[in-house]
């Protein structure tokens, strides 16, 4: 495997030269109870956290941000996102099935990949997500192939201003350094977490439903992130949980067509769930329907999580959009086939609701519930600035519906991240194009010819390229 070197000058972060921001006169989506939601109100921000929330908020020495006529929201938190995989994007858009991803992934470019292309990859997906409102990601890395695209990886996130979980995944398919892992966790939590507590970025691992690599995450008190299929998977619950093996640090992505009593364990050992949409639907994963009504229905609130761009967008808003088609149409279809002694069945995930799972439950999900997710006097400072005045949001009826059901990224003027503004009247900040692109087209020139690939960008299917190994 070529190990190339990559140059971490694509992102230039300047730190912010003041200690106090006043947000002023906009119409404000707290997502806290407490808070409450406020038409023309102010938001003050001291360093990386939030002061005060009112009407008419005196700071005379703040940066004033002039937020008459736009929405101001937490941050979005995308709880499950393969981020190496960045330059891959929509490669596969008619894919119909986990092994049409994993040929364009897992069974293809994936084993060419160098340092060099996890950076780029991880690092064009945190733009991304900052472009589009996403201030916190938990980046599912399963390509972590040698100890050197592991660091790639953490770089990127750091290089990005993004906050994130960096889960660190063995790779599927392909020749890899077996010999560093598990052990390059502890590597990487003592080279670029343990003295720096105050970093965005925290270590997470992936694994599957195997407890020694369990145990050793919990002897390094990392979270665990699991690929989890219900119907699959769901007979393996009990015995874990019997064993207490089971608990708040794990994190079980898709949890489709899970049984009541998988849901009931989940429930019990308090494990933290996130929910795809978009995925569960595109590949056709067991039923193809996402696992949020179920979820709800036994008392967990799931994060919601883009998975992937090898096939769709990055966008939060898409996936609350389908998370409300989906369950109108199956809560519909349920209760016409049932008749009415189910009229209870719940036809709709009202926009606020789902502007929660995308907020405060993905918060949740990624174990950040007192620090984001909401936006309330003490939390940090991660959030966005909707420009509700644009043409395509003006009037706006509704502030949650103008979110959920209209708001596109290019409505979004400004991102915030601990108290740095990230994303500015439209634009990412510190960010050189000329050289991002340059290092894509590098990184896509090496993997294509590597793996034999010839790019049609007509083409309907994409057509394996080797055998998975």
């Amino acid at each position: 495997m070529k190990m190339t070197d990559y140059t971490r000058n694509i992102v230039q972060n300047t730190e912010s030269l003041t200690t106090r921001t006043l947000i002023q006169g906009a119409t404000v989506l707290s997502m806290d109870n407490d808070v409450g939601n406020l038409v023309n109100a102010d938001i003050l921000i001291e360093g990386s956290t939030i002061k005060a929330i009112g009407e008419n908020l005196d700071a005379n020495d703040a940066v004033i941000i002039d937020a008459a006529g736009m929405i101001a929201m937490p941050g979005m938190v995308d709880s499950h996102r393969h981020s190496w995989e960045g330059q891959l994007r929509r490669i596969n858009p008619n894919a119909t099935c986990l092994e049409d991803y994993s040929n364009a992934t897992h069974f293809s470019f994936a084993k060419y990949y160098r340092p060099a292309d996890n950076y780029i990859g991880n690092l064009l997906t945190a733009l991304g997500c900052i472009d589009a409102g996403i201030t916190t990601v938990i980046d599912n890395s399963h390509n972590s192939r040698t100890a050197e695209h592991s660091d790639a990886a953490v770089e990127a996130l750091l290089d990005s201003g993004i906050r994130a979980i960096h889960a660190s995944g063995a790779p599927v398919a392909g020749e890899w350094d077996k010999a560093h892992w598990p052990g390059n966790w502890q590597r990487l939590q003592e080279k670029y977490f343990t003295n720096n507590p105050d970093s965005l970025v925290s270590l997470g691992v992936m694994a599957q439903l195997e407890p020694e690599l369990w145990a050793e995450a919990r002897r390094l008190g990392l979270p665990i992130v699991t690929e989890f299929f219900g119907s699959l998977m769901a007979d393996e619950l009990e015995p874990l949980h019997q064993q207490g093996l089971l608990g708040p640090d794990n994190i079980f992505n898709h949890c489709t067509s899970l049984p009541d009593e998988g849901w009931r364990i989940l429930r019990e050992a308090g494990v933290r769930v996130n929910v795809c949409p978009r995925s569960d639907s595109h590949y056709g994963i067991e039923d193809g329907m996402f696992a949020m009504p179920a979820a709800q229905r036994h008392g967990i609130s799931p994060g919601l999580s883009v998975d992937n761009e090898t096939s769709y967008s990055t966008d939060m808003f898409m996936e609350m959009r389908v998370a409300f088609y989906l369950q109108r149409v199956m809560g519909m279809h349920q209760q016409k086939h049932c008749g009415s002694d189910h009229d209870h069945i719940q036809t709709t995930l009202p926009a606020a609701q789902l502007l929660k799972s995308a907020t405060v439950d993905g918060a949740a999900c990624a174990g950040l519930q007192d620090k984001i997710g909401s936006l309330t006097p003490g939390k940090q400072a991660d959030l966005i600035l909707i420009n509700a005045n644009d043409i395509n949001l003006y009037p706006s009826g509704n502030a949650f519906g103008t979110v959920v059901h209209a708001t596109e990224r290019s409505n979004i003027d400004t991102v915030m991240i601990a108290g740095r503004i990230v994303k500015q009247k439209g634009q990412v900040l510190g960010v050189d194009s000329e050289r991002l692109r340059a290092a894509i087209d590098e990184s896509l020139e090496h993997l294509f010819a590597a793996s034999g690939y010839q790019p049609d960008v007509f083409a309907d299917v994409f057509l394996p390229l080797e055998q998975a190994n």
